[in-house]
């Protein structure tokens, strides 16, 4: 045999060697079939593990140790050994694998599993297989409980392409006796082939349905729209304004003292001048950055990678995407800092690196104590809790680091076109309609427009049991939001500097930010009317990651039309004369 002097014995070879035979079998080779986790079937996260209620384990107990990923942890993937002897291609004839005991405090514990619709879920060769704990008669009297597994799996060539059950063996449910647990196990020859096995678990009528492409030529409509539309009132209007105030330019002074100034001019000395709580802000719109760039990451490598074939990796590759781009919200931070003159960089660049997942983090801890006290498999290990402060303290901080630096290095000089004025020009009184508060509440309203359709789709493939895959949809959503945001803060910031309010940059924020508010509105909608959740636990899990959700998407949203509103500010009062 090859031997490669010091690669042969290293961890790397034999992670090469595994992945190279990742799901190849040989003949009469072990296959492992895992138990995961059984719950209540309208409240998808509330699992627990499925040994929690009183079954009974196969006699096989010799199996090779299962490594659980970060994503598997932090979504409650609870994989245990479930006994059963199964071997590749070769068929198993009905056959009893275990007993169970029933006494009263067993008996219990099914009937409040039937009652709440218990279902569990089992892992053979990583493809999910569900099944119903029991059901209970027509009076809801007696109950039963499905004790015989039909196995049939589909086999292309030496791997495992299909996996079905069917639950059969219905017993009711009498306290102390014995209940016998049978399985069989047919194996059949499939023309499934190995790339296309998860296909079926995806629902195209659902994903592909009429609505959704109807939504995503109206919201594209919305955008041809709204584009035209800005465009042509800025342009008319801003003509107009240059007209008038290269008209003035040619005054004389005593001509310019008697005409009415007004308009967006008015307020160049005071424009540019920097926001209020500068270091909040720049910390909010590096996050926002920081989120744009993960979420459009995230969404191309899915778009590449079917990242729902495996369990936790779509967890696992945004906690990834977050932390490698821990630059771009130092970067984006620290330059706006140094450019509003903060000099207390520091403490902007640990507020800006740790925001978001203090807030992810506190959420999760919050969350995680109802999870302990119902004992259920979503509550998080602490190791993993360790490991996910260590990316923070060891990976994240650093990079943040590393992009301020480069921020107040290369971009951090207030190259501003108009010089701010010392003194602070008051600000007139306007219309109700003008006020920056009205301006925020309605700014959001025709981005959430743009994306409520799809916003349907997500929390469907989130909160119910659908696969979410069409990632195309969601890459033009995403930039149909962005154009829609930047189009409605400019012209909200246009308004407020016509009518002399220089306190653009919170507004410009805040408005696209807003969107977040009918976001988690929208959210409770959905929980009324398009689920059947119910419990302390769910419905805690429920609003506190819809909540963390809608956060970070307003702060996206709110630093896309930041960035967007700032280069129009900058354009406009370059183009015009200043004395």
């Amino acid at each position: 045999s090859l031997r490669l002097p010091g690669l042969s014995d290293s961890p790397f070879f034999f992670f090469l060697i595994h992945l190279l035979f990742l799901f190849q079998y040989q003949d009469k080779e072990e296959v492992v079939l895992w138990m995961n986790t059984v719950g209540p079937y309208h409240n998808r996260q509330e699992t627990y593990k499925y040994f929690s209620l009183p079954f009974c384990v196969g006699s096989k107990k010799s199996i090779s140790h299962y490594h659980e990923t970060l994503g598997e942890a932090l979504q409650g993937v609870e994989l245990e050994f479930s006994g059963l002897d199964i071997k590749f291609k070769d068929d198993v004839m009905p056959a009893t694998y275990c007993e169970i005991d029933l006494d009263k405090e067993k008996r219990d514990a099914f009937v409040y599993a039937i009652k709440n619709h218990y279902w569990y879920q089992m892992y053979i060769d990583d493809l999910p297989i569900w099944g119903i704990v029991g059901e209970a008669d027509e009076n809801g009297e007696d109950y039963y409980l499905w004790t015989y597994k039909k196995l049939e799996i589909g086999f292309n060539g030496n791997r495992i392409v299909d996996v079905n059950l069917t639950s059969e063996g219905k017993v009711k449910l009498v306290p102390n006796t014995k209940i016998q647990m049978s399985y069989s196990v047919k194996w059949k020859k499939s023309d499934v082939k190995f790339e296309d096995r998860f296909d079926k678990y995806l629902d195209p009528s659902f994903f592909q349905h009429r609505i959704h492409w109807f939504s995503i030529f109206n919201s594209f409509m919305m955008v041809i729209f709204l584009v035209g539309l800005v465009s042509m009132i800025l342009m008319r209007t801003l003509r107009k304004d240059y007209a008038r105030y290269s008209k003035e330019e040619e005054m004389d002074d005593m001509d310019r003292d008697l005409g009415d100034e007004y308009g967006w001019k008015q307020v160049h000395g005071d424009v540019f001048r920097p926001s209020s709580h500068p270091l909040i802000f720049s910390s909010l719109i590096g996050s926002g950055c920081q989120i744009f760039a993960v979420s459009l990451i995230v969404i191309i490598v899915a778009m590449i990678e079917d990242l729902y074939t495996e369990r936790g990796s779509m967890l696992s590759t945004a906690i990834f995407v977050y932390a490698a781009t821990s630059p771009v919200n130092g970067y984006f931070g620290g330059s706006l800092y140094a450019r509003q003159g903060g000099r207390r960089w520091i403490k902007q660049m640990f507020i800006g690196a740790f925001l978001i997942p203090a807030m992810v983090c506190g959420t999760a801890f919050f969350i995680n104590f109802i999870a302990i006290y119902y004992h259920a498999s979503r509550a998080i290990p602490f190791g993993t809790m360790v490991a996910v402060c260590c990316i923070c303290f060891f990976v994240i901080l650093p990079l943040n680091l590393v992009g301020t630096i480069l921020g107040r290095n290369l971009s951090g000089q207030p190259n501003f076109p108009c010089r701010v004025n010392a003194v602070p020009r008051p600000i007139p009184e306007k219309k109700w309609f003008m006020e920056p508060a009205v301006i925020v509440c309605l700014g959001g309203i025709l981005p959430f427009g743009s994306i409520f359709i799809e916003m349907y789709f997500i929390f469907t493939s989130f909160w119910a049991y659908k696969i979410y895959y069409v990632y195309g949809f969601m890459m033009l959503v995403l930039v149909i939001l962005c154009i829609v945001t930047v189009c409605v803060t400019i012209v909200c910031t246009y308004f407020l500097l016509n009518a002399e309010d220089y306190r653009w940059q919170w507004t410009s924020f805040l408005s696209a930010a807003s969107t977040a508010i009918y976001v988690y509105m929208y959210s409770f909608y959905y929980y009324f009317f398009k689920t059947k959740m119910y419990g302390l636990f769910q419905t805690s899990f429920y609003f506190g990651y819809m909540a963390v959700f809608s956060t970070a998407l307003g702060i996206m949203c709110g630093a896309i039309g930041y960035m967007g509103t700032s280069a129009f500010v900058r354009k406009i009062y370059t183009n015009v004369k200043i004395d």
